[in-house]
């Protein structure tokens, strides 16, 4: 139901899928168990982040929707569950000295041509560049790379496609890439089974990041993506196109982006309020 109806992706039935393995450890055959069974999760789950326990009890409130709906059930145990209190953290993001010192390093070694290299720098070009997802980037075909206009076609959550701005530096690396790409599977970036995994990629980035001299655990493919995101919004990019891009379906998600620092904040409010000035001027103007 949740693939043919709902349009989710493999990766979020695959959650799923667990957590309602994991409840059932816990209270036993989830299509018979009431409400009081089920009362025994949030104590067996109080270890875990609020967001991690959002997650299982959104699973089994679906699963039981589904039991109704399909008249298994006549009722949702699930109901007396209490999604817990979350405070939405802001994302963590590399200044864009840190991206620059990535690039760089990532650049510096695909001059020698080796083709793991130069797949490395299409790899963090396009992460940075146009803020894809890991699944989306490390999935993609030949076929979405842009041939005459510069707009990538990518597959994503709940096998959406939209269109995303490529930067003439990855398009750069891109044909630098396709000239030592080897193999003739569909898969842009291939593996020895079908394509780079999800994995792999966060273990490059890792690698990459402490030859040039970065804390490893500030670096991944997520990290780069929030980057891109939060880099372009403070450049004076629209809200809204950058949704688009990010391939967000509701824009409270993107809005987390629109974080900035207290400093920066201010400066913007001294410098571009329209009372700023006349402000200066009178106090300038008193005796």
């Amino acid at each position: 139901m949740l693939a043919s109806e709902r349009g989710a992706s493999a990766n979020t039935i695959a959650a799923y899928g667990r957590d309602l393995s994991q409840a059932a450890e816990i209270v036993g055959n989830l299509r018979s168990v009431d409400a009081r069974e089920l009362g025994a999760l949030p104590h067996a789950w109080r270890e875990l982040a609020p967001s991690s326990v959002a997650r299982k009890i959104s699973a089994l409130r679906q699963f039981y929707a589904f039991l109704q709906d399909e008249g298994y059930r006549g009722d949702d145990p699930s109901a007396s569950l209490e999604r817990p209190q979350m405070r939405r953290s802001l994302p963590k993001i590399l200044s864009v000295a840190q991206v620059t010192r990535l690039l760089e390093q990532a650049e510096a070694e695909a001059e020698s041509e080796q083709p793991a290299k130069v797949r490395q720098l299409a790899l963090i070009e396009l992460l940075y560049g146009s803020g894809l997802r890991a699944s989306e980037l490390v999935s993609l075909p030949v076929s979405a790379v842009p041939r005459d206009a510069p707009l990538l076609t990518v597959t994503g959550k709940g096998g959406q496609s939209r269109l995303v701005p490529v930067s003439n530096r990855a398009v750069k690396a891109l044909s630098r890439w396709l000239a030592v790409r080897e193999g003739t599977t569909r898969f842009l970036f291939p593996s020895r089974k079908s394509h780079l995994s999800r994995v792999r990629l966060f273990q490059l980035l890792k690698e990459l990041a402490v030859r040039a001299d970065l804390p490893p655990s500030k670096v991944s493919p997520h990290v780069l993506r929030h980057a891109f995101a939060t880099h372009l919004l403070e450049g004076g990019a629209d809200l809204r196109a950058l949704q688009a891009m990010l391939g967000h379906a509701d824009i409270a998600t993107t809005q987390i982006y629109t974080h900035v620092d207290s400093a920066r904040l201010v400066a913007i409010v001294n410098e571009r309020h329209p009372l700023a000035d006349r402000s200066l001027a009178q106090k300038d103007a008193r005796p």
